[in-house]
């Protein structure tokens, strides 16, 4: 599958020292690859630098980036997902979490919004609770909504085999959900 024309076109212009088409392909990545990163890291600020990272990673790269059958943004995850597992690495941990105590107030809204912020924040622990092989899968398939052929051309993996793992990572993930549901009701784990 080639690239789009408008973005193979873009690609070259951008490998010419074209300043706009490296300004367009930003564009049209950024969001998803912020996106990815978010649900990564723990915090917005370094996903934000990491995001950073991976473009100039990618201004560095131009020129020695050639089309091997898979799309520009895989490459572009491709770089993602080293610098997370960098990131970590150099933090010698695995994620943890903080939680902010600046909310004091009475406002409905707020306690609405407090809540969708738990619920994420305990989706994005339950992720990333997984091997990281599910946790890619599963953003790429749920949040950045890729399809599995192209998934498929990210990790080398047949797009059977993908829907496959696809299914025990749901459950795993399934399984995490419930496990922090329990931990935070105060439930016995079994």
């Amino acid at each position: 599958m080639q690239p789009a024309p408008d973005e193979q076109e873009l690609i070259k212009k951008a490998q010419n020292g074209d300043e706009q088409a490296v300004a367009l392909l930003y564009e049209a990545h950024v969001e998803s690859i912020y996106g990815y990163i978010g649900y990564r890291v723990n915090s917005d600020e370094v996903a934000e630098d990491l995001t950073s990272e991976v473009f100039l990673r990618m201004v560095r790269g131009l020129q020695s980036y050639q089309y091997q059958g898979f799309p520009f943004r895989a490459w572009l995850y491709r770089i993602a997902s080293n610098l997370v597992m960098d990131y970590y690495r150099q933090q010698g941990k695995h994620p943890t979490s903080s939680v902010t105590d600046d909310f004091m107030s009475n406002d409905p809204e707020l306690f609405d919004q407090i809540a969708q912020e738990d619920e994420r924040f305990r989706l994005r622990l339950a992720i990333r609770a997984l091997p990281e092989e599910y946790q890619n899968l599963l953003i790429w398939r749920f949040v950045e909504d890729l399809p599995h052929t192209e998934i498929a051309r990210i990790t080398n993996k047949s797009a059977e085999a993908l829907r496959a793992m696809q299914y025990r990572a749901l459950k795993a993930l399934a399984q995490q959900l419930d496990k922090l549901n329990r931990n935070a009701s105060g439930e016995e784990n079994p």
